[in-house]
């Protein structure tokens, strides 16, 4: 079954909250992690694995560096939805 938009986004603020500290509130799809958000490299692979596992999809190394918003995980994971 397909996670909508929301679901995606309200999952990855809960992610960053946990790992970063960031208020879920402040995670919205245009903001960018680096610059808006403050997250570093370090952080972003943590955010990763713990994406990976809750909407059980891969995220390649090499792809990880593309993603620089909210917006491009969510986009990412509902294109490898079935």
């Amino acid at each position: 079954m397909a996670v909508s938009e929301k679901e995606i986004l309200d999952g990855l603020a809960e992610i960053i909250d946990e790992i970063v500290g960031v208020d879920k509130s402040e995670v919205t799809p245009e903001k960018n992690f680096i610059d808006d958000l403050d997250i570093d490299s370090l952080s972003m692979v943590e955010i990763a694995v713990a994406a990976q596992d809750k909407f059980d999809v891969e995220i390649p190394d090499d792809e990880l560096r593309n993603l620089k918003t909210v917006k491009d995980v969510i986009n990412f994971v509902q294109n490898l939805q079935p």
